[in-house]
């Protein structure tokens, strides 16, 4: 017994060994005594970055969301009182709900058109010049895209409505009439997002193993029946990143909405982000501004966990 426990001490690594592979490295060493002050040197840049461009502003934003602050004036402590006031805001439910019309809109038009995309993408092209073609608008600035589409939707000199009147209809207001506002940013959006969201399903796609659409096959299934039976459940996964990237991106929407419509016509697409840019930058109500834009991140918070929860997004039925 004592010869072997003498010879299990002699092949126990020494404290500070770390195995790679059949061999082992001593962090101890001399030779690795430098390693963590290298670590903490090459984190270093991204780690202050994270500090004073993320963590600072949001913990500063926490405090100024509970103060009366107009810049010019120093924080007044007021407690719950922003809150207290947002709850009997009329504006600020408005836009609350005319975000959400934005993000249903825009969110499923842009999942369907995307997982369209995709499908064709992976089964009756290679070419990487179309993909390319495909992600081409969402490299494209927000407000580039939102100069084009306002002059291409104008009432008047618009290609669009230019085409409508020579195919006999009437001219639509697409911007500038309560109906159509929130459509044609969504129409905008979806335009310009779809290209990114249809690459990330593309990229699940070619995850699924080819032999389980042969045995589709053989079974005498088809293309629609293997898609809803086979495609569609085994991106579960994929989907769910899909729809809370983009819910999250939708509630966050603001520079094609400054650019095309401003919020109007009479509020009509003022969305949240408008409304809290108006309080901040217009009316110098930063606490105010500041509770809204914290209302905001609790909200996409409780929206993104009842997403990952209710579409299990961290299985498939693979796993099944």
């Amino acid at each position: 017994m004592a010869v072997l426990e003498s010879t299990a001490r002699e092949q126990r690594p020494p404290r500070g060994a770390v195995r790679r592979g059949r061999s082992r490295v001593n962090t101890h060493s001399p030779a690795h005594r430098g390693d963590a002050k290298l670590a903490w040197v090459l984190i270093a840049p991204a780690l202050v970055g994270f500090l004073v461009f993320a963590a600072y502003p949001t913990l500063r934003g926490i405090y100024l969301s509970f103060t009366d602050f107009a810049v010019l004036s120093p924080p007044e402590w007021v407690g719950l009182d922003n809150y207290t006031q947002l709850l009997h805001d009329d504006v600020f439910w408005s836009a609350l709900g005319v975000t959400v019309y934005f993000v249903v809109l825009s969110v499923s038009i842009s999942l369907v058109v995307s997982i369209i995309t995709a499908a064709v993408l992976h089964r009756l092209t290679s070419s990487t010049v179309i993909r390319g073609l495909i992600i081409l608008p969402f490299l494209i600035s927000a407000v580039v895209a939102g100069t084009v589409w306002s002059w291409m939707l104008d009432t008047q000199l618009g290609v669009v409505n230019i085409v409508i009147k020579a195919l006999g209809g009437d001219g639509i207001q697409f911007l500038t009439s309560r109906g159509w506002a929130i459509p044609s940013i969504a129409l905008i959006s979806v335009w310009k997002q779809m290209g990114y969201t249809s690459i990330i399903i593309f990229a699940g796609l070619q995850t699924i193993p080819p032999t389980i659409y042969e045995a589709g096959r053989v079974d005498g299934a088809g293309e629609l029946t293997m898609f809803r039976r086979l495609t569609l459940p085994l991106l579960r996964p994929i989907l769910a990143l899909v729809i809370v990237l983009n819910i999250i991106g939708a509630f966050q929407v603001f520079d094609i909405v400054q650019v095309t419509t401003k919020g109007g016509p009479a509020n009509a697409s003022n969305v949240l982000q408008m409304y809290i840019y108006s309080k901040a930058f217009g009316q110098f109500d930063f606490g105010y501004a500041a509770a809204m834009s914290l209302s905001l991140f609790v909200i996409l918070i409780a929206i993104t966990f009842l997403q990952m929860r209710l579409l299990r997004a961290n299985e498939s039925d693979t796993n099944a």
